[in-house]
């Protein structure tokens, strides 16, 4: 018997981080703004914290609630609701997976140094590893560093470095051992910032416009000049040479927490059409009622359910320290085109009325293109899973264990 059943204890946790989210958070987006976000963030952080509710994947023994990737997958498709949620309880991204980095590869100077008070809520921090020189390709990047005495000196360009103007700690990525083997290149630093040779050239304008609460929230993606950048020899994290694997391994993460997120979005935005389509009526008859409505409801109800089952099953894999890398790059894409299809559908459904700003419709619609983007665009997780495919068959002489054939 294959059972489905979730632990109690993870079912009250999700209950409680369900009505905190509903009661707090999303109450609370009626009246945050820029002007008051420290203090509405501030009063929702002591709220959470009172409640037990932090950092949910960090080991107790470091302040957070410990929970295995079951219940932190529950918890995120909670959080994934409001757009204060995450960061109420100091999971917020970019900061959660460096903070999961630091944590499984920091020396104990760097997890004093910069760890303990990411984890605290009293620090941000920022990944700068894009360039625009190498795009996709993370292997292309062109920032080096050269040891000079007890220093590394960085010089280079990096790009979309979320977060970066809210941060007070960034990691770069840089080229350390141009001889090595490809993957054997690169190296991570721990930079604090502000420092002179990290300079934030400009916040990049996207199709999703800044906005001063977007950007209190860390919402900005930044070019970065990076000139004579000083690091500390002590400030390397997880050794020479390690920097791709690392980040590789943070990028997991990233790509499933996004999609945690997504599945909650998507959930919110069917929930407001839902509540549309019962309110109104056109020519005599509720929206409701009509065929077609209830079609198009019913399609972002399979992507939604298929998109939960497809989070669970890499959880199960997770738990059992079983390797997801199939897995995780198909649902890295299936979510991403899952959450734009949800909310374009419930966009119209509302009419015009989703196509304007008085409904979060329209703003989560231009933000959520970049899913297929971020952390590797669709084509680059396609064509590994592709391969994997081909591989299983070579292999195997059937496609089936790339593609959900051997599920447990």
């Amino acid at each position: 018997m294959i059972d489905f059943e979730v632990p109690e204890e993870t079912k009250a946790i999700r209950a409680k981080v369900r009505k905190f989210v509903q009661e707090e958070c999303v109450a609370a987006e009626k009246t945050c703004t820029a002007e008051n976000f420290d203090t509405t963030m501030k009063a929702l952080r002591v709220k959470a914290r009172a409640q037990g509710l932090w950092c949910p994947f960090i080991p107790t023994e470091h302040g957070g609630m410990g929970l295995k990737p079951l219940a932190n997958a529950l918890v995120q498709m909670e959080l994934g609701e409001s757009f204060l949620g995450a960061a109420a309880l100091n999971t917020q991204g970019p900061d959660d997976a460096t903070m999961l980095t630091l944590l499984e590869h920091g020396s104990d100077f760097q997890k004093e140094k910069y760890l303990v008070p990411l984890l605290d809520g009293q620090k941000r921090i920022c990944y700068s590893m894009t360039e625009k020189a190498a795009g996709a390709d993370a292997t292309g990047m062109q920032t080096t560093a050269v040891l000079d005495g007890d220093n590394w000196v960085l010089n280079g360009e990096k790009w979309f470095s979320s977060s970066a103007d809210v941060a007070d700690i960034a990691v770069v990525m840089a080229k350390t051992d141009p001889d090595a083997p490809r993957h054997e290149q690169y190296s991570t630093f721990i930079v604090e910032l502000p420092s002179p040779g990290y300079e934030i050239v400009r916040n990049i304008e996207t199709m999703q416009p800044h906005t001063d609460l977007g950007l209190k929230l860390g919402a900005s993606h930044s070019e970065i000049k990076i000139d004579n950048l000083v690091v500390p020899r002590e400030n390397i994290l997880g050794g020479r040479g390690k920097g791709f694997a690392m980040g590789q391994h943070r990028l997991a993460y990233g790509r499933l927490r996004h999609g945690m997120h997504n599945v909650a979005i998507a959930q919110r935005a069917l929930d407001l059409a839902a509540g549309h389509v019962t309110q109104r009526s056109t020519f005599g008859k509720r929206l409701a009622d009509r065929q077609g409505v209830r079609w198009m409801m019913a399609d972002c109800a399979a992507e939604i359910y298929k998109a939960r089952l497809m989070l669970l099953h890499i959880a199960y894999k997770a738990e059992r320290g079983e390797d997801l890398r199939q897995e995780n790059g198909i649902a890295k894409v299936f979510l991403a085109h899952m959450v734009h299809q949800v909310v374009d559908t419930a966009l119209q459904l509302h009419g015009a009325l989703g196509y304007s700003q008085d409904t979060p419709l329209a703003s989560w619609y231009t933000s959520i293109r970049s899913q297929r983007l971020v952390d590797g665009p669709d084509e680059v997780h396609r064509w590994r899973t592709g391969a994997n495919v081909i591989k299983a068959f070579e292999e195997h002489g059937t496609t089936a264990s790339a593609c959900g054939g051997e599920l447990l």
